[in-house]
């Protein structure tokens, strides 16, 4: 690890790298369900719901969504249709990645090994990570961990799979809630809280805040174009 360097970056992918346009989707095969007014609290618990549902033992990605979903519809007293989940997982492969990404992206990779650990399956993550375009040391699902994040059992894995220590790695996350406080709690090296407005933040997880991820090789003391 070179002096006061993280040996590795670990991003989270799916909201932080990756766009991940649930949100939108969702509002399109729901709009004639929910009223346009309530759309915003029928998202938010359906947020809800997924988080909820990788907190216990692991299982396949779209079953995850589809019951965040079923339940979400049940909360609300209306009909759930299973295609809806079919097609939200159908669709996550196929989105790309946040317009602030590519060039940071490609500066880093050329300085760290850059490392994945997202909330993904194995046979949807890799397009996702195909449209980063930039190299990446390794990838790592909750499928591999068979376990999701928060959880610490996701991020030892990670750690387990890389063969270095908590103090060794900078983790960079738009979650606090899925990524950042179980980083905290690991004692990985580096945080840092790209705040892309997927919830509230809390500096007491010590991290460094920036505003999308154009800032983050100057944090690392990257300047000009790469070697």
């Amino acid at each position: 690890m070179r002096r006061g360097l993280p040996r590795f970056i670990s991003f989270d992918c799916y909201g932080t790298l990756t766009d991940f346009e649930i949100g939108p989707l969702t509002r399109r095969l729901m709009k004639n369900r929910v009223a346009p007014e309530r759309m915003d609290a029928f998202l938010a618990d359906f947020t809800a719901y997924r988080f909820d549902e990788v907190l216990g033992a692991w299982k396949p990605y779209p079953q995850v969504l589809a019951t965040a979903l079923e339940r979400t519809c049940r909360r609300w007293d209306m009909r759930y249709d299973p295609r809806d989940a079919d097609r939200i997982v159908e669709a996550v492969p196929t989105w790309g990645p946040h317009s602030d990404v590519p060039v940071p992206l490609a500066r880093l990779a050329a300085e760290f090994p850059l490392v994945i650990l997202s909330n993904a399956a194995d046979n949807q993550i890799h397009s996702n990570v195909q449209l980063l375009g930039a190299p990446f040391h390794a990838v790592y699902t909750a499928e591999q961990a068979q376990a999701y994040k928060p959880r610490l059992r996701a991020f030892e894995y990670m750690l387990d799979m890389l063969g270095c220590g908590p103090e060794e790695v900078m983790h960079v996350s738009s979650s606090l809630r899925y990524d950042l406080m179980s980083a905290h709690d690991l004692g990985f090296g580096r945080r840092v809280f790209v705040d892309r407005g997927h919830g509230p933040g809390n500096p007491e997880y010590g991290y460094h805040a920036i505003g999308d991820l154009s800032d983050l090789p100057a944090l690392l003391g990257l300047t000009g174009e790469a070697r």
